[in-house]
């Protein structure tokens, strides 16, 4: 189904819930994500965030409630979600890398396969995309001769070669070693400058404030406070959000 808004929103989300069984992990999530932002998800554990972005992707049916990506409605039948998959990348906490194939196998696996693009043309943007994300060496070896940093920098590179409007991390950087965050927070910090729309699952605060354009505080399945920056982290007006800055700020 296609939402008629006439405006630049790459992302709408209507009225949305998620349950469990009984357990209701999501309650009535409303956002609308102009194309080109960078909007920043944080919250204690458990509150919601990581099932929130698995159901944009449509990793998570939801239970009810719509997402729109460009207008068009994340739909559940296994064909119309393949083809929103193509416009939609993804960057796990786990970087869910083929441990059988080489970084530059890894890369060309989703544009040869499910674009269809030729092997020639695909091989020339993952070399690309390889230098952009600073491991044009490291073409040829395999996920287990690289640290974290350098592995969740190829699932980025590998996110991109599919060309998506839309790129989602989910924790990108929790189960890095402190030393290796900044590496992989430097190459979403270029993404945001070239304004690709990115929604961000982090517990990077300073993340959130150098680079979102939109913050979202969510707890307990419910956004309870967004807006700018520097309005939620100086100016926090919900007593949850005062709350969950005062244990980790």
């Amino acid at each position: 189904m296609k939402l008629q808004n006439g405006s630049n929103d790459m992302v709408v989300i209507k009225n949305l819930s998620k349950a469990f069984g009984d357990n209701v992990v999501l309650k009535d999530i409303s956002i609308s994500i102009k194309e080109g932002d960078v909007v920043v998800i944080i919250g204690a554990s458990g509150s919601g965030k990581t099932t929130l972005i698995r159901c944009i992707n449509g990793l998570e049916e939801v239970t009810s409630g719509d997402i729109y990506v460009r207008g068009v409605e994340v739909a559940h039948s296994k064909s119309d979600l393949i083809e929103m998959r193509k416009e939609i990348g993804m960057v796990f906490q786990h970087f869910n890398l083929f441990a059988h194939l080489t970084v530059l196998d890894n890369i060309m696996i989703g544009p040869t396969k499910v674009l269809k693009i030729k092997k020639e043309e695909a091989h020339k943007k993952a070399l690309a995309l390889l230098d952009q994300v600073g491991l044009s060496d490291k073409s040829g070896a395999y996920p287990d001769e690289l640290s974290g940093g350098q592995q969740q920098r190829v699932a980025i590179a590998r996110a991109l070669a599919m060309g998506p409007r839309v790129m989602l991390f989910d924790e990108p950087t929790s189960a890095l070693d402190p030393e290796m965050v900044g590496e992989v927070l430097s190459v979403m910090k270029q993404l945001a400058k070239e304004k690709i729309t990115m929604i961000v699952v982090t517990h990077e605060m300073g993340f959130a404030k150098e680079v979102g354009d939109m913050v979202i505080f969510m707890d307990d399945g419910l956004i309870v406070e967004q807006g700018k920056p520097k309005e939620i982290f100086s100016h926090p007006k919900e007593e949850r959000t005062k709350a969950f800055f005062n244990k980790i700020l």
